[in-house]
């Protein structure tokens, strides 16, 4: 069963500086219909503005992925680390028993867009930590491996029972993924259209995907999608 949320359902927020639309209830927007999916509790659609950002502020107990679809993004936080995050390098936070962190548009003249994404952890209260890591795969047009649960394949770890791809799929390209018995799916098209097991699904749209085993993937135009394997 695949049901799609369509881009223009999501919850919009849109201030001077930052265009966001949220997959899940975030921030003052709520629907208890939709307030996660399995362990995934968030997926931003951020546009941020040159020179723009988020000031330091804290997280505890979720698992954050940023995944850079334009331009760059500066981070900092309370662990000391600093790094500058581009298209192909993956950032990944376990916030743990709490951190702050500061995330701004590292351009001062061109905006910059990516999906924030937050899992909601096994266990609470665990080390915070911090990693980012390019995956030149991600040029492949395979689904490559860039989080699990055991950090597997050379994906980054973390701390819940997910795996999540990422694919750029050329226009006419396909590829499939198997999900084992019991478990489900989120497909979430960051760019480009392609058919899930034969359904049309857009630029900004999801899909939840239950009591399937194959994924297909078929690009009607060259295409990046996330997928979420989920407990």
């Amino acid at each position: 069963m695949i049901a799609i949320r369509k881009a223009n359902d999501r919850f919009h927020t849109e201030i001077a500086w930052l265009d966001s639309w949220h997959t899940f209830s975030f921030g003052d927007h709520f629907d208890r219909n939709f307030m996660s999916f399995r362990s995934l509790r968030v997926i931003n659609d951020d546009i941020i503005g040159a020179g723009q950002g988020f000031g330091m502020h804290p997280h505890r107990d979720m698992e954050i992925v940023t995944y850079m679809l334009d331009g760059e993004l500066a981070h900092r936080d309370s662990m000391g680390n600093g790094a500058t995050i581009r298209p192909g390098v993956i950032q990944r936070m376990s916030a743990g028993r709490g951190l702050m962190h500061a995330e701004a548009n590292a351009s001062q003249t061109e905006s910059c867009r990516l999906l924030q994404i937050w899992i909601m952890p096994e266990s609470q209260a665990l080390e915070p930590t911090y990693e980012d890591r390019a995956f030149p795969d991600l040029d492949s047009g395979n689904l490559v491996l860039i989080c699990s649960h055991e950090g597997r394949d050379g994906s980054m770890k973390i701390n819940q029972d997910a795996s999540m791809y990422a694919c750029r799929l050329p226009s006419g390209q396909a590829q499939t993924l198997e999900i084992s018995e019991g478990r489900f799916a989120w497909v979430q098209v960051a760019d480009g259209e392609i058919a899930l097991n034969g359904e049309s699904i857009a630029r900004g749209d999801g899909a939840a995907v239950s009591f399937e085993t194959v994924l297909t993937f078929e690009a009607g135009t060259d295409s990046e999608f996330l997928v979420f394997d989920l407990a």
